[in-house]
Parts: structure tokens; sequence; C-alpha cells
């Protein structure tokens, strides 16, 4: 069965408490609106070692999609079981020996943030369940739709997106307290659940890969999502407001967003590599494509996650992705496990392939 939100934070703490020596409990800065204490994992051997490159995986962002917030927490325990008993993990026809999971556990950082979004789970949970927002009801009503930010259109990264985008563009935010789906929030960073994220990042500075695990559509989506991709015309890019009214055209030649054609290159291959991986399991095909394949947006996470090297350049480079798991939003729990085992094998093969994968 699907985990509440008290069963979800109890695994945490409770793998915490099994393994000392390969994870430790992360408290996060911020309570949710309703006053959830969030916490997130740090899997690592040799805790007293040096500094390490660290991936974080982050869950549980849109409410109704219960899945993601199992996907992390299988995967955690699957590593720290896995190295503790120096064995290899099998998820149907894809093997990873134990010197793999020795060495991811050995050579990397892992923080997994599995549920972002307590309030709007047990909300979705027991009330509504194609709830998607959290729950804070002060930028409206209060009643109702009037309640919620959708946390992955709150970070900063083109928020103002009348200003940026083409009227042409169907860019799937809004500014109206209201709507019931994509709600952006009144300014970047107003929740929360997104400013602990931010901490995250902040907090382990080596962050050198990023992904926020949602569903559906069966896609490894890599940057961007504002614009179609280009590696030509670095003028034309998310800063330059020359381009304002342009974004979000599928198809047309007035903006297309910049990226190093060597991070372009990274971000497809490692992206196709956690496919490969995950197709192995039981030969589900996902697709490894741009977010903007999928629509335009605004304010996600991966798209802020990459840009902060851009906007600061003392920041490192983070590159950043989205999971879209399975065909539904909460399906069947005997599939969810299937789901969760291919998941679980992309993101091994994920971070056994990033180091060999990222630019500088």
């Amino acid at each position: 069965m699907y985990l509440n939100i008290t069963e979800v934070d109890s695994a945490l703490v409770n793998l915490s408490g099994a393994y000392p020596s390969l994870c430790e409990l992360i408290d996060l800065p911020e309570t949710s609106v309703e006053g959830v204490a969030c916490h997130a994992l740090r899997l690592r051997a040799d805790p007293d070692g040096g500094p390490r490159d660290c991936a974080v995986f982050i869950g549980g962002v849109h409410a109704r999609e219960w899945g993601s917030c199992e996907i992390l927490v299988f995967f955690a325990a699957d590593l720290l079981e896995a190295y503790s008993t120096g064995s290899g993990l099998v998820y149907g026809g894809k093997t990873f020996t134990a010197a793999q999971v020795a060495a991811l556990l050995e050579g990397l950082d892992i923080v997994v943030f599995p549920l972002v979004n307590p309030d709007g789970r047990h909300y979705s949970q027991t009330v509504k369940a194609m709830w998607r927002k959290n729950r804070n009801p002060a930028y409206s009503t209060g009643v109702g739709d009037c309640v919620g930010v959708d946390i992955n259109r709150n970070y900063d990264f083109l928020f103002d997106f009348a200003t940026a985008f083409s009227p042409l563009s169907d860019v799937r935010v809004s500014a109206d307290p209201c709507d019931p789906q994509v709600y952006q929030g009144p300014h970047p960073f107003s929740e929360p659940e997104t400013r602990n994220v931010r901490w995250l990042l902040d907090e382990y500075p080596r962050t050198r890969w990023f992904v926020d695990v949602h569903s559906f559509s069966e896609d490894m989506l890599h940057v961007w999502g504002d614009d179609e991709n280009q590696s030509d015309d670095p003028d034309m890019n998310f800063r330059n407001p020359a381009f304002d009214g342009t974004r979000g055209v599928d198809g047309d030649t007035a903006y297309r967003e910049f990226v190093p054609k060597d991070d372009l290159d990274s971000a497809s291959d490692l992206a196709r590599r956690f496919t490969d991986a995950l197709k192995a399991v039981r030969g589900k095909q996902y697709t490894a494509k741009p977010a903007f394949d999928l629509y335009p947006t605004a304010g996600t996470s991966d798209d802020y996650a990459f840009s902060r090297h851009i906007v600061d350049p003392d920041k490192g480079k983070i590159h950043a992705y989205t999971i879209e798991w399975g065909t539904e939003f909460q399906p069947p729990w005997a599939e969810m496990k299937l789901i969760a085992k291919d998941v679980c094998a992309g993101l091994l093969q994920f971070c056994a392939d990033a180091p060999s994968t990222v630019t500088d």
C-alpha cells in the first residue's frame, strides 16, 4: 500500500537509525505551511571522509503523484541494505554488482528528499485524490481551489512569465490564486517547500546532479523547459530582456534557449543511460527528451537548478532532470511496485554513470 506522510517520514528516521554509519538524517529548516517537519537523508559510506560531488533527488512535490515518495524511499533502502550486506541489486533484467553499489556510496554523496509537499499529499490521500498543489490558503479566499501553490512553478526561473513568454505560447503556469493546478504563488520561493529545496542545493554546494521525481508520461526530461534548445547564439538566453514576449512557441525561430553543446550532449547522454537501464528491468520504454518537448513551463525545479550557475557564477553547475514515471498518477499498488523497480534501476545507473558524463 501507498505510504501516508507519517510513514514516509518514519521510513527516513528508521533508515538513519538502522544504518548510522551510512546515512544521516537531515532536518530541513522549514516546516510545511501546516507545520509538518520535513526530512531528507544523505547517503555515503565513510561519513568522515572528504568532500564529494553530490546528487540530490526530490519527490512528492505534486500531491496526487503518490508513488514518487515510495520510489525514493525504496531507492535509499535498497542501496543501504545492499552496501551493508556486501551484495548486489537485481531489478528484473537489470543487475548491479556489489562493487557497483559500493562505488556509489563510497564515491558520491546522495541526498534523497522523498516528501517535499506533505500537506498536499495528506489532503490528496484523505480528501481530494487529484489535488496537486500545497495547502497554503494565504493568497485568496482559502476555499476550494483557491488554496495552494504549485510547488513546481514557484522557483526563480522566468517567474514573470507574462513578460517573458509569447502570448502565443501555451505556457503551463498561472498567476490566478484560484487556478486548481498551476498557480505559481505571489513571488519566487514564496513557499517553505521550495525554500527547503533551495536550502538543500545551497547546503550541499558540490551538488552536480538534481532529479525531481514526478508522474506521468514515461519520460526522462532534461533542460530546458521554456523553449527549444540551441547551442549557437549565447545572447538568446533567459536573462536577455531583448527576447521578452517571444519565448515558448514550438517550431519558430524567434527564440530558442541557449545551452552549451557540451552540456546538451551530456544531458541527453545521461538521460538515455537512465532510460536504457530502466528498459532492461521489464521492457518499459521511457523517452529521454528536453522538458519543453512535454510542454512549455516557467518556475520549475530543473530549470532553476541548472540556471543557478548562470545567474551566479560562484555556484556550481547542476545538471538537472525531471522523471515522469508511469501512465497514471495513482496506479494500482501491484503496478506501482513494478514502476518503483524500473525507476530505481534507472536512478542507480544514473548515479553510476553521472561522474563520467558531466561537463565543468
